[in-house]
């Protein structure tokens, strides 16, 4: 079994937000299983997306991807990345697809850079770089992503109607 990986402290809140990635993912897999409506799933994630997915693609473009410079090809993946899921969270055709998609590219995305863009931030970088970054993120405000008053997630159809 892989060891789980030793991350940075600087690191460490973006990891958390990375687990709220994740949970998006699975509370998008929930509600389509649960044939939660659409326009349920697709108002939490309108709002996951602005309240916390914009700031930290944001943070990670300023003050992260700028410790291996916008010319290593990790960095242009995750820029790509970010482009493209962008974009699936602000179609407004096809809303189911583009729920399917985030699914999937939001969890791969994050991966990819929580086991290969991190861990080479974490070899490249200097101590003394990755200190810059003590707490910068934390400082970025940004509400709970649990305090949606629709948990469709945990609903099945029939329940959510009762």
């Amino acid at each position: 079994m892989k060891q789980p990986l030793k991350r940075h402290e600087a690191l460490k809140p973006l990891s958390k937000d990375h687990h709220h990635g994740l949970l998006l993912c699975w509370k998008i897999r929930a509600g389509r299983k649960n044939e939660i409506e659409t326009e349920r799933i697709r108002a939490y994630t309108d709002f996951f997306f602005e309240s916390q997915l914009k700031p930290h693609f944001k943070f990670e473009e300023e003050e992260i991807f700028a410790l291996l410079g916008d010319d290593h090809p990790l960095v242009k993946r995750a820029k790509h990345e970010h482009v493209r899921l962008e974009h699936l969270f602000s179609t407004n055709t096809c809303v189911d697809k583009a729920l399917s998609d985030i699914e999937i590219e939001l969890d791969a995305h994050i991966r990819f850079e929580e086991r290969v863009l991190f861990t080479e931030l974490q070899t490249e970088a200097s101590e003394a770089q990755l200190d810059t970054l003590k707490n910068k993120e934390e400082e970025v405000s940004t509400p709970d992503p649990d305090d949606w008053p629709d948990k469709f997630w945990l609903k099945s159809k029939a329940s959510a109607s009762a």
